[in-house]
């Protein structure tokens, strides 16, 4: 403090930039200067003078003023001291309060940093102006700022949902594959039995048989031991009785067994057990596996329909359900009503069947980039509408509305009664660019579309009560060498 009552802040400042001293060195004329500020003065004149008294200065190098220097230190450090001590921030070389605010170099300088060389010529405003211009000036910012932070935010819930989700997912699945695979073993297990019981089977019968033939042989060997023993008697004996024995001895010969057969096909027949069993189990298991051939996508359906996929016995369908499922809200998921097939087709000719056990349905192809919101407008496809919708009045009771993207709609009147159920046939040449409709009940085609599509084309379906893809029977083909 004595420093503070025994030199003003005047005194140590300097005269050049008004901050107080930073390197002071001291002039022959006892004036003391900044060095950066005399050497900045002195590359403006012809020659080194003091900024002051102007009497020149015979040293280019002048001392450094260690004592001021001291001061200067001393009183820098108290003034921090000061503020803070205080809750008032003040300026770290006047000791002032920041009453403005420097546009140039944008931070807050107190009245006498106002006068002083670095912002004598700077424009500065009041602090509370600066404060309210640089709020309002930062609060878009801060708006997008929250802004960005709520779409995290968002995004993060529904990456904990899918983290979830895919747990269930997996945890579902597993089981369905286990009663898929049980199913398979039980078949294959029923296969066995039967396999077995008919090896089991020929065994018995050709064991049995065997034994009959075993027993024959052994009275035919007995009997013709017994044979062979009297005529080696009659050998031995005298002449006499041999004689007077002959002619019974030689009836005796004279009634042979007849030579023994070996059994045919006596044994197991192995080849017929075991030649292409895993084959001819395979062909058998068509009987109970059906193939659907668009597998619907459960990763592409709202959260209120239905989707139901199994293997064995069942097929591929989806209904509106009432309640919603828990699912998240990832990219590929349609908006409600809505559902895609799970493969793409770049090329080729595919074909699928649906049952729809509604009034109100949708079936066509849609690309991988179609809108997943509202899909409407970018599919290509077939539904039913109400003719009361239509223009054709009484004349017609079922008509078909075709739609495709940027064309106007086909309405299809038809002459049967209208249904609520239909089975419709889907085709699509991919490479040809058609896609086709057929009523299967009536054998009839509907209508065909023909569109340059690229990319990969997804089978789609929308409906409200129920929709079912046909399974079509599986069969098992023998290539033959040529």
């Amino acid at each position: 403090m004595a420093c503070e009552s025994t030199l003003p802040e005047e005194d140590l400042s300097c005269a050049v930039c008004c901050d107080i001293f930073k390197e002071p060195v001291l002039l022959s004329c006892s004036h003391s200067f900044c060095k950066a500020c005399l050497q900045e003065f002195w590359k403006e004149k012809e020659w080194q003078e003091c900024p002051v008294c102007r009497r020149r200065s015979s040293r280019s190098e002048p001392p450094n003023n260690r004592a001021l220097k001291n001061l200067c230190e001393a009183f820098l450090q108290e003034r921090r001291q000061r503020a803070s001590a205080g809750s008032e921030v003040l300026c770290s070389l006047h000791g002032e309060k920041f009453k403005l605010f420097c546009l140039e170099h944008e931070q807050p300088i107190c009245v006498v940093c106002r006068d002083s060389r670095k912002h004598k010529k700077h424009d500065c405003i009041p602090i509370d102006e600066a404060v309210q211009d640089l709020k309002e000036e930062l609060k878009p910012t801060l708006k997008s700022l929250q802004d960005k932070l709520k779409v995290f935010k968002k995004v993060k819930l529904t990456c904990d949902k899918t983290a979830q989700h895919i747990k269930r997912q997996a945890e579902d699945t597993e089981i369905k594959i286990k009663a898929e695979f049980e199913q398979v073993h039980q078949f294959l297990r029923k296969e066995e039995e039967a396999k077995i019981a008919a090896l089991r089977e020929e065994e018995e019968q050709k064991s049995q048989t065997m034994k009959v033939k075993i027993e024959e042989m052994s009275g035919q060997i007995s009997s013709l031991s017994d044979t062979i023993k009297a005529i080696e008697k009659e050998l031995e004996a005298e002449d006499i009785s041999f004689l007077q024995n002959y002619n019974a001895t030689m009836k005796r010969t004279q009634c042979p067994l007849p030579d023994p057969v070996r059994v045919s096909g006596a044994l197991i027949d192995v080849a017929n057990h075991l030649g292409n069993l895993k084959f001819r189990i395979w062909e058998k298991m068509k009987e109970i596996v059906q193939y659907t051939p668009v597998v619907l996508d459960p990763n592409t359906v709202h959260s209120k329909l239905l989707c139901s996929m199994t293997w064995m016995g069942y097929d591929d369908c989806f209904v509106w359900g009432g309640e919603f499922q828990q699912r998240p809200d990832n990219p590929e998921r349609l908006t409600e009503g809505w559902v895609m097939g799970s493969e793409g087709f770049t090329s080729g000719t595919h074909s699928w069947d649906i049952a729809i056990d509604d009034e109100f349905w949708f079936a066509g192809v849609a690309a991988e980039s179609i809108n997943r919101s509202d899909p409407r407008d970018e599919v290509w496809g077939i539904s039913h509408v109400g003719s009361f919708n239509t223009d054709y009045k009484e004349d017609f009771d079922y008509v078909y509305k075709v739609s495709c993207p940027n064309t106007e709609t086909i309405y299809l009147p038809v002459r049967h009664n209208s249904r609520v159920k239909d089975r419709i046939r889907v085709q699509l040449d991919r490479d040809r660019g058609e896609l086709s409709f057929y009523d299967i009940d009536n054998n009839t085609h509907i209508h065909t579309h023909t569109h340059a599509f690229t990319g990969r084309i997804f089978p789609i379906f929308s409906v409200r009560d129920g929709l079912r893809i046909l399974p079509v029977r599986a069969s098992v083909t023998v290539e033959q060498h040529s």
